[in-house]
Parts: structure tokens; sequence; C-alpha cells
């Protein structure tokens, strides 16, 4: 079993986590009659009630707050928000905690194998602003496309800001991918048969790590972004109609990247932002996950045309109803889980492609 990813919640939490479990067990019918009275975006998307409900106490309730008075307190409160929405899932045949010896230093990671025989092995990068997160955050994110790929999964703790800023998130996650393709054989896994996926941060990462293994003997045979920052030198219309009441603000947006970054000078880096790298030809086919209430959506939808029109192959999921970090609380909402379903199938369609 996995020391590193066990959350243990206090009891206010658990008692929360017993009502959101209501929550995500509403009827199809009752929870179509709420939608009705949930806010429209600008496509005309409605948000999931569920999921409107977390938006609205992220606001309210501090302890719900993506960002709190501390980095210490900010990432203590996303383990236990993260475990407290997240689904569970029956003890995996491997559970493994494992340490990633880079020129840097270890990395830690974790490697979970449903039953031990995975048809792949998807490299995951968790999200956090490049400042939150971790292993014990994204451990039910990890499992669930685990379950719904079949593929084995790497859940790689990368080093984070603002004790380690750009680039040492990049190095850390380019390192995992290749310690990733150069075990694989001792999992009894292909390592051509390895996917890149995270979200938000992690989709950032995923998108970097594509791009800098590009040539390789071994490249990913898919990149997984799930709602990727990919273009932090601008804002869209997504961030200006979403920048506040949908978990994920403009506000902590900006924290982040003057955290992660020791200067806004390196913004144009197509190493902090991919979507600005002069080509994008000869990429890992994506596919690219955007939530339809979300600061990130119309960078990560901009990101999939830039490469599709460089002919990467990709497909594109709005999941419409959700908003930034839906990954990590899908014990909520039935769409939640079923777009995390999609996912893993996407994983699985790819590594099932190489020959």
């Amino acid at each position: 079993m996995s020391r590193a990813t066990a959350v243990k919640l206090p009891l206010p939490y658990k008692i929360q986590r017993s009502l959101l479990k209501g929550a995500g067990r509403i009827p199809a019918p009752l929870r179509a009659a709420m939608a009705r009275l949930t806010t429209v975006n600008a496509d005309g998307d409605r948000l999931d009630p569920s999921l409107a409900l977390v938006a609205t106490a992220s606001a309210y309730i501090p302890s719900l707050a993506l960002v709190g008075k501390t980095v210490e307190s900010s990432r203590k409160g996303i383990e236990l928000n993260s475990a407290m929405m997240a689904q569970t899932f029956p003890p995996f045949a491997i559970e493994e905690d494992l340490v990633i010896d880079t020129e840097a230093g270890p990395v830690p990671a974790t490697r979970y194998s449903v039953d031990g025989s995975g048809r792949g092995l998807i490299v995951f990068y968790h999200g956090g602003g490049f400042v939150l997160g971790s292993r014990a955050s994204h451990d039910s994110a990890a499992r669930a496309l685990a379950v719904a790929s079949g593929a084995d999964v790497l859940s790689v703790e990368y080093r984070m800001a603002p004790e380690h800023q750009f680039p040492a998130a990049v190095d850390d996650s380019v390192a995992a991918y290749r310690f990733a393709v150069e075990n694989a054989p001792t999992w009894g896994l292909d390592p051509r048969k390895t996917v890149v996926a995270g979200d938000s941060a992690g989709g950032n990462l995923s998108a970097v790590v594509a791009q800098q293994v590009r040539g390789e003997d071994v490249t990913p045979c898919l990149q997984l972004l799930i709602y990727p920052v990919v273009d932090m030198s601008r804002k869209r219309e997504s961030m200006h109609e979403f920048s506040t009441g949908y978990f994920l603000t403009e506000e902590q947006i900006d924290y982040f990247c003057d955290t992660y970054l020791p200067s806004r000078d390196i913004l144009p880096d197509p190493r902090v932002s991919p979507l600005l790298a002069d080509d994008l030809t000869g990429l890992a086919p994506a596919h690219v996950v955007v939530a339809g209430f979300d600061p990130l959506r119309d960078e990560g939808l901009e990101y999939a045309d830039a490469l599709d029109k460089a002919g990467v192959p990709v497909t594109v999921e709005r999941a419409s109803g959700m908003i930034h970090g839906f990954i990590n609380m899908a014990l909520l909402s039935p769409t939640a889980q079923a777009a995390v379903t999609r996912m893993g199938e996407a994983v699985a369609k790819a590594i099932d492609a190489v020959g």
C-alpha cells in the first residue's frame, strides 16, 4: 500500500463527505430540474448543479478555497478537500511508492496497477498551479484513470514553487518520463505504450514534456491534457467571463504565475507557455479536455486548434457543465465521473493503436 497518498480526514470533513455523497446520488430527473436553475455561460452551457455548490462554497468558505492564507495551509487544504470529494476504489494489486533519481535530486512517485498487468503506462502530473497539489491530492484521479483505461499509472511529485521555481517542475517531469520509459519493461509494460497526462499545471507539464522529448527513441503515444494552462502570456475571454465564482479565480492564477516564475519576462518560453512554441509538428497525438466554466477553457481550445493545424492528431472534449478541478470532484457528479471515464477510454484507444 502507498503511504504517500493516504489522507486522513478530520471528523468535520468526514461529515461533509457524507453529505456530498448524497449530492452525487440525486436522481437524474431531480438533477435535471436543478440544472435549470444554475448559471448559463456565454456559449449556452449550464453549470452542473453539484459543482455549482462547490463553486459557491469555495467563494465564501475559507476552508474550501483553493488558496488559503499560507502555502502550507493551502497544500493541506487541497489534500483534504480533494479526499473529501473524491471517488473511492478497492485496493489495487500494486500501490508502490518509488524514488526517481535525477541530477537535481530525488523525485518521489507512486506506481498504481489495478491487477498487475496494465495495457500500458500513464505518467501523471498533478495540478495545483505549480505551487499546490501532490500524489495524495490526486490519488483518486490517478486511480480513476487507471480503472477507466486499464493502464498502470506513475504519479509524479515534482518540485514546486516557491521553494523551487521554474524550471524545476519541468526538469523533474521530463526526468520522470524518461525514467518511466526506461523502467516500463521491468514492470512488464511496453515503453512505446506510455502516455503523459495531467490536469491544469500538470496538463502544462504534460504538453511541455511532449515537446521536450520529441524526436527521442520513445515518445508518448498520447498527451492527455486536462483543462491545461498552455499560455500564461495573455488572458482570453474565458479568463474574464469566469474571473471569480467558479472555484479557480483570475487572482489565484496570477498568484500561481508570479510564484512559479522568477520573472514574467520568461512568459513566452515554450516550457512555460507551450502554445507559443515555434513548431508544433511531430508531437504526440493529443486528447484535450476543457471545462465549460473554467478561466483556462479558451487557451486549451486554442492549443488543440494549433496542434490540429500543425498536423498533430487531436480530439477535444468540452465538458460543458464542469468547473476547473472537476477530476477531483467526481464523488459529487455523475457527469464528472462519466467525463473521467471517457478520458480513460481515450488513453486505452491510443495505447491499443500502438503496433
